[in-house]
This record gives C-alpha cells, sequence and structure tokens, in this order.
C-alpha cells in the first residue's frame, strides 16, 4: 500500500464522520418533531483490494470507512401494535362519546326530565279526581299532559338530530381517509424513486407512518409492505393503498333518521364497486356506523335508533293506557269520555303524540251513574303512575338500561385508550430523539474526525519530506 493511499483512508473517514455528525445533528434538529423517528448512521470499514489471482493476499489494512446505510431506529412490531390499539380506541370512543350525548340529551335524573312530568301528570290527575267540578285543576291536568307529550317529542327530535350530526360526521371522516390514502400513495412512489436513486427518504417514511396511524384512528387500517419498500394498506382485509394506486371509500344507505329507523342501513362501500361493502371492523367511523344502524330484533341494533323505538313505545303505551280508562268514564255533563291522547298521523308515535281534549270540560273522570262529583277513573289513571307495567316504570327501565350501557361504553374506552396510550409510550421511547445521547456521539464523530485530519496532516508532512527533500542530503 503506498503512502498516497493514506490519504484516501483519512479523506474516508472524515466524509464518513461529517456524514454521521450531520445525522446526529438531524436528530437533535427534531428532537420535538411529531413522528419524527431518529436516524443512526451505519459505518463499515473499507476492505483493502485483492488482486483476481488465486493465491492474492491482502497487504494493507484497508481503504479506510464508509457510510453505508442511513437506518430508521423504528420497530416495526411496535408500529403495528399501536395502529390496532389505535384502530380499537377509536372505536370504543365514538361508541362512547354518543352514549354520553343521548344521555345528555335525555337529561335523568333532573327537575325538566320526563320522569319528573310523569309525575306531574299522575298529581294532576290526582287533583281532578279531588276536586272533579273545579275547571282550573282540568286546565292544569291538559297543560301538564301536553307538556309531557312535548317532552317525548322533544327527546326524539334530539335523537334524530343527533343521528344527522353522527351520519355527517361519518361523510366527513370517508372523505378525510380518502385523502390521507391518496397521500399514501403518493409517498409510496416518491419514496421508492428517491431510493432508487440511492438516496435516503426517511423524512417521507416518518410521514408516511403518521398518515396510516391517522388511517387506522379512522376506518381500522393496517398494513403490509412490499419488497421494493413500499407499503399496501388493507380496510376489513381489502386493499386500500396498492403501491401508488388508491381506492376510495364512499358512505351510502340510509339519508335521514325516517329512513334509519325504517330498517335503511348506512354503509361504507368502495367508490367503484357501490354493491361492495368495505367491511371496517375498527376506527372511528366504524364506531358511527354501529351508533348509526337500524333497529334490530331484542333491541340490539343502533344506538340512536334504538332509543327512538323507545320513545315510541312509551308514547304509545302512555296513550292506551290513559285512553283505555278514559273512554270508560264520563264527563261532568254525563257524556262518554272519548280518547285523552291522539297521534298526528303520519309521525312516529313519539313525534305524534297530543292531547286529544282542548276544552276542560271533556276530561271524563266519573264512573257511569256516579254523579258529576265522582273522580274515580281520574284516581284510577293517577295509580298508574306506580303500576309495574305503566309508564314510569318503563321510562325508568329505560333510563336505568342507558346509564348501565353508558358506564359499560366508557369505562372500555378508557381501558382502550389507556391500551393505546401504553403502546404509544413504548414506540415513543424506541423512535424519539434522546439528545444527551446524541451529544455524546457528535463528541465521538467530532473526535473521529478530529483524528482523520491529524491522520491526513501526518501523512501530507510525509509526502513533503519525500517529495521535496529526497536526495538533498549533503548538498
Amino acid at each position: 500500500m503506498s503512502t498516497f493511499s493514506g490519504l484516501g483512508t483519512a479523506l474516508s473517514s472524515l466524509i464518513a464522520q461529517r456524514q454521521a455528525l450531520e445525522v446526529s445533528g438531524q436528530n437533535i434538529a427534531n428532537a420535538n418533531t411529531v413522528g419524527y423517528t431518529r436516524q443512526r448512521a451505519a459505518i463499515s470499514s473499507l476492505p483493502a483490494a485483492q488482486l483476481p489471482s488465486m493465491f492474492s493476499t491482502s497487504n494493507g489494512p484497508g481503504y479506510g470507512t464508509a457510510v453505508t446505510d442511513i437506518a430508521r431506529l423504528n420497530d416495526v412490531f411496535l408500529d403495528a401494535q399501536v395502529r390496532t390499539t389505535t384502530a380499537s380506541s377509536s372505536f370504543l370512543s365514538a361508541r362512547a362519546s354518543a352514549s354520553k350525548l343521548l344521555e345528555t340529551n335525555i337529561g335523568e335524573p333532573a327537575a325538566t326530565g320526563l320522569a319528573t312530568q310523569l309525575t306531574d301528570l299522575w298529581a294532576a290527575f290526582g287533583d281532578v279526581a279531588n276536586s272533579p267540578d273545579k275547571d282550573s285543576s282540568r286546565a292544569v291536568l291538559l297543560e301538564t299532559a301536553t307538556a309531557v307529550a312535548d317532552r317525548i317529542g322533544t327527546l326524539y327530535t334530539a335523537a334524530g338530530t343527533q343521528w344527522s350530526q353522527a351520519r355527517t360526521q361519518t361523510t366527513s371522516l370517508v372523505a378525510q381517509a380518502n385523502t390521507s390514502a391518496a397521500n399514501i400513495a403518493d409517498l409510496n412512489k416518491r419514496i421508492l424513486a428517491i431510493e432508487n436513486s440511492g438516496s435516503s427518504a426517511n423524512e417521507l417514511k416518518d410521514q408516511r407512518d403518521l398518515l396510516v396511524t391517522e388511517l387506522s384512528g379512522l376506518v381500522g387500517a393496517t398494513t403490509r409492505t412490499q419488497e421494493n419498500g413500499q407499503i399496501d394498506v388493507l380496510v376489513g382485509g381489502n386493499m386500500l393503498v396498492d403501491g401508488s394506486k388508491v381506492r376510495e371509500l364512499a358512505v351510502t344507505g340510509a339519508a335521514g333518521f325516517a329512513d334509519a329507523t325504517g330498517g335503511a342501513e348506512v354503509k361504507v362501500v368502495w367508490a367503484a364497486d357501490t354493491s361492495r361493502s368495505a367491511g371496517l371492523e375498527g376506527g372511528q367511523v366504524a364506531g358511527l356506523l354501529s351508533v348509526l344502524a337500524p333497529p334490530a330484533a331484542g333491541g340490539t341494533g343502533g344506538l340512536l335508533t334504538e332509543a327512538a323505538a323507545s320513545y315510541d313505545k312509551l308514547a304509545t303505551q302512555l296513550a292506551t293506557q290513559v285512553n283505555a280508562l278514559h273512554r270508560q268514564a264520563v264527563t261532568i255533563g254525563g257524556a262518554q269520555g272519548g280518547d285523552f291522547f291522539d297521534f298526528t298521523a303520519g309521525q312516529p308515535a313519539a313525534l305524534g303524540l297530543k292531547v286529544a281534549i282542548d276544552d276542560p270540560a271533556l276530561v271524563a273522570v266519573a264512573a257511569p251513574g256516579a254523579g258529576a262529583l265522582d273522580g274515580s277513573f281520574a284516581r284510577q289513571i293517577a295509580q298508574l303512575g306506580t303500576s309495574v307495567n305503566g309508564p314510569d316504570a318503563a321510562w325508568s327501565a329505560f333510563v336505568v338500561q342507558l346509564g348501565v350501557s353508558t358506564a359499560s361504553a366508557t369505562s372500555r374506552a378508557t381501558a382502550a385508550e389507556a391500551t393505546r396510550a401504553s403502546a404509544s409510550a413504548q414506540q415513543i421511547a424506541q423512535t424519539s430523539v434522546d439528545t444527551d445521547e446524541e451529544t455524546v456521539n457528535m463528541l465521538a464523530y467530532q473526535r473521529a474526525y478530529e483524528g482523520a485530519a491529524r491522520v491526513l496532516s501526518a501523512i501530507d508532512e510525509m509526502l513533503d519530506t519525500l517529495i521535496n527533500r529526497t536526495g538533498i542530503v549533503g548538498r
């Protein structure tokens, strides 16, 4: 090995240490960048050249060193775990949020809740039973009954409004998922081109991983890495992103609450073939779809449509039980009583419930032949409030069931979020930049650079002696 070759060896070290120092500088610069994965320069020695002969041997220590790769220090297993837990947490969080909002809209227990208004209704019937000759008691009864009917209608409307908001949010999230998928496909294309040219695309891979995690939270996406470094993104086992190609999702099905309560389903399908469901298994969109689902046998349908069905059942039960007794009674004028409650044609029972009487004198509370001052039937109607099969019992059962479901959904969502946070913390511990470690690395690279520079200076002095001073002894 010639003296001149030592220059190349020292130069290779200067270049390698400088590149490694730049990688550490890049890490420190991005210490607070969200989604950045720390990098490390892989430095390898360069072997000495060998003559292509059978008995050739190396007669030197090698030709220095070189940076052979700039590696991302991520963990594929931790990345997959974060995506899986994010999908599960987002799914359960969407359901828990919907349950909490429905519970808030119901407003039980409260002085303005339906339970209190039903109690006031039975108390008003009791007042009429005690003073059947007073028009004021009958007028208060009609006002109280109207307030109950309006409250049931308000609850139904609130459920419909919440459904519409969830439907709009679903459409917006699917559009966001399509945008993220398109960006991943574009990054796949750019990363492949950069790496084919021999350069590093680590920062673009960081961006791509962030988008994949976002997609996991939206539609439960999973990934599969191709041999060329591109990733495929799958939803429900089907390809959403295939290299640089993307398939868009779309929302179809029930457009309004009336459609959903009638049995129509909101679906996320493939835009190119709307007859094929995307089969979402996790993510926020899947959680919203479960909330938007139509009613089903056994009460296992969507949260909001099942609530609407309960409101309809309550309105029908209230009207049926009160009307059955009211029709048997007679008015203060001796006329046979008719329906106390009625329904507006063409509307759901909860929304169309109304008081059929507008004249206090038409309130029938007396038994036939018992006289104008009898209030026995009003007393029987008032006792519906304590009946185990009455409207109050049905409403109490619904509120309790919703409370239990909400508590369960909240507990599951909290546990899932804790799991996601733990997985994310492990991922961050693996990928985040440790400035102390990078400082130590920078010092090591600096000392190595200084050493290579000193070798270069020493060889320069040796060459100066060899070239400029050889043969001048004795002159």
